[in-house]
């Protein structure tokens, strides 16, 4: 038998990695002599990278950024080693996991380190640049990152602004004259799995401020700035952001891609699968095997395992979910188009306890679904 192990990380758990290694082990015990193909994959969100660096001929470049709070750190990227594509995080540079709880205000951070990123990959000679934007800080429209790249933002008195959510309300003009060069001709891809618009009450400040740390005040100044922003925007490049689906995503950071770098917004698994070459792997395939934390109605909104399900019924392969937490009914079940669906939980306990032992019970997750498919060829 084949398989193909594909799945997304158990966050906190297990890497995508991990995941595949125990399912090998669960399935070998009862098929020996089975094909199995791993697979890992990621939706574009934090943790991309490690993923990527599998599939990508790539070595880890490493620089001096800012962070959300304009503090010097050290972080990196992946470079191909024929220096023509970079892959880029935004996480590494503005995400959230840089910051304390207490640090946590969109109003105040930025997204300059991102774009300091995206200027070494150019000055090294990246032809191809895909830029991952999940788990941002950020509430700035890209406008920090739009910095790094030589754009510049002036209030009413022509004097420049600092990057950060809180002035999005205050920009008059932006100019371009000292952009660099070599971002003209450069392809770039952003992997974005979210629709949210830039403002209202589905954009970037209503839906995720809050949990980037301002209050309710400062989410409604947030969106005002956003929509504010925006119109600057139309009047300056003549692009109605608000009508890109995902200019939302990030803090905004996917209209500063479309506007400012003149990217594509594409759905960060396909971009994965792409680079895996997922569908040349399914080729006489039995059984796709996929998993994720938790399966529950978020699933289908760009996650890893819709992208994995969406391959697996073009090529009419039956495809497993093994998850830590299985929360949907049978009909949603069967909607989503999955054969098979298990929580691999098999004792009551609390979730460090769960974590702990995720390999563990993947793996006799694992091993009883291969002992059922045995029986069921008997």
């Amino acid at each position: 038998m084949k398989f193909v192990l594909a799945p997304d990380k158990y966050k906190g758990s297990l890497t995508g990695h991990e995941f595949c290694d125990a399912v090998e082990s669960g399935i070998k015990k009862v098929f020996p002599q089975a094909e199995i193909l791993k697979r890992p994959l990621a939706d574009g969100g934090d943790g991309t990278i490690e993923v990527v660096a599998h599939y990508l001929n790539a070595h880890s470049v490493s620089l001096e950024v800012t962070d959300p709070l304009f503090r010097k750190i050290k972080t990196d990227y992946l470079l191909s080693n024929d220096k023509k594509t970079a892959f880029i995080e935004m996480s590494e540079a503005s995400g959230y996991k840089l910051l304390t709880k207490a640090e946590m205000n969109c109003m105040h951070t930025t997204s300059l380190g991102t774009g300091e990123m995206i200027v070494d990959a150019l000055e090294k000679g990246a032809q191809n640049i895909v830029l991952g934007i999940g788990g941002s800080a950020t509430n700035d429209g890209g406008m920090g990152m739009a910095t790094a790249l030589g754009y510049e933002f002036l209030d009413a008195n022509g004097e420049s602004l600092e990057p950060v959510g809180k002035n999005l309300s205050r920009v008059q003009e932006i100019r371009s004259e000292n952009v660099h060069k070599k971002l003209n001709g450069v392809n770039i891809q952003v992997a974005c799995d979210v629709n949210n618009p830039l403002y209202g009450e589905n954009g970037a400040a209503k839906i995720y401020g809050p949990q980037k740390g301002a209050s309710p005040e400062e989410v409604e100044q947030l969106d005002k700035g956003l929509e504010h922003f925006a119109q600057v925007l139309q009047s300056t490049f003549g692009i109605d952001v608000q009508q890109i689906p995902g200019a939302g995503a990030a803090g905004g950071m996917g209209t500063g891609a479309v506007v400012f770098l003149k990217a594509k917004l594409v759905s960060g698994v396909d971009l994965v699968m792409q680079l895996a070459n997922f569908d040349e792997a399914l080729t006489d395939t039995d059984w796709i095997i996929t998993g994720e934390g938790q399966l529950d109605g978020q699933t289908f909104s760009g996650k890893t395992i819709a992208g994995v399900i969406q391959s697996a019924k073009m090529k009419g392969v039956p495809i497993a979910a093994f998850c830590g937490s299985v929360n949907v009914t049978i009909e949603e079940m069967q909607k989503m188009g999955l054969d098979y669906a298990v929580s691999i939980l098999n004792q009551v306990g609390n979730l460090d306890e769960a974590k702990a032992k995720s390999f563990k019970n993947l793996e006799l997750a694992s091993y009883n679904f291969a002992r059922v498919l045995k029986q069921s060829k008997a």
